[in-house]
């Protein structure tokens, strides 16, 4: 149709140029249909496998042959090990012990799949739909670890402490005639934790992406115009390696607030009755 507005185009070298946006297009590898419902294997399924299959072997042989002197991969593993059990430590205080293989997993899953996702595709040798993706640019993949999150402390909440878990929404001090007001204030802080935590980490990895491609897309433009244009180029490519090391920190950034703050609210859950 005349009026269809397309993203993509192609660079000098006659090769598929991408809009900002196909980059969180999810495409099918394998259709797989059970019924009326899609349950295909899309590349955000195959990155999802390549980053956990990439922590499995990474600590298989971080641990494998476990020595009192470490050598460089039982060291890095250690010192993320350590990084993690001193944050539930320090947070969640000695119960927070039982947490850790919780919080560890959910910390180094979500900062493979933001350092994977910026792993630089060959469009030219990769099929589209086996470019690198980022998994936690879409919100359904952080609401869904939002989710597991709040589920744990909402039933950890209960079994520990009973019905003494909704002190945590009427803190004791607090004047009678003030409690109308706190309440229902507290309610709604605490059901907008999951939104809070899926959003943060989605709107971070989907806005450094985007920056990083336009940059990226203003190169390719300049340097295809040729001639004394191509000059223009220095500053988009000089903006594109600045924002790529800024992802590369934001990436292990985020891994680590989306951890921080299952601590805290699962500090909540274990003395909520001590409010």
């Amino acid at each position: 149709m005349a009026d269809d507005v397309s993203v993509t185009g192609t660079n000098m070298f006659n090769h598929r140029v991408d809009g900002p946006m196909e980059q969180f297009e999810i495409l099918p590898i394998f259709d797989l249909h059970l019924g009326a419902i899609d349950v295909s294997f899309t590349n955000s399924a195959l990155w999802m496998l390549i980053g956990t299959g990439a922590i499995i072997v990474f600590f298989f042989f971080a641990t494998r042959r476990a020595a009192l002197i470490p050598g460089r991969v039982q060291s890095m593993a250690e010192v993320f090990y350590q990084f993690v059990a001193d944050l539930v430590r320090d947070t969640i205080g000695p119960e927070g012990r039982k947490f850790f293989p919780y919080v560890f997993t959910l910390f180094i899953w979500i900062l493979i799949m933001n350092l994977f996702g910026l792993l630089p595709s060959l469009p030219v040798i990769i099929p589209h739909e086996l470019h690198t993706f980022t998994p936690t640019s879409h919100l359904i993949v952080t609401l869904a670890l939002a989710m597991v999150t709040i589920t744990i402390v909402i039933v950890y909440g209960f079994y520990k402490n009973g019905l003494g878990f909704f002190k945590l929404f009427a803190p004791s001090g607090v004047p009678l005639w003030l409690m109308p007001i706190l309440v229902p204030v507290e309610v709604i802080s605490f059901l907008s934790r999951p939104l809070s935590l899926a959003i943060r980490l989605f709107a971070n990895m989907f806005a450094g992406h985007v920056i990083l491609k336009l940059f990226a897309g203003f190169v390719v433009s300049l340097l295809s115009a040729g001639g004394a244009v191509m000059l223009f180029g220095i500053a988009p490519f000089l903006g594109a390696i600045a924002v790529t090391a800024l992802e590369f920190l934001v990436a292990a950034l985020q891994a680590y607030v989306f951890a921080v703050l299952t601590c805290i609210y699962l500090n909540d859950a274990v003395h909520a009755a001590d409010h």
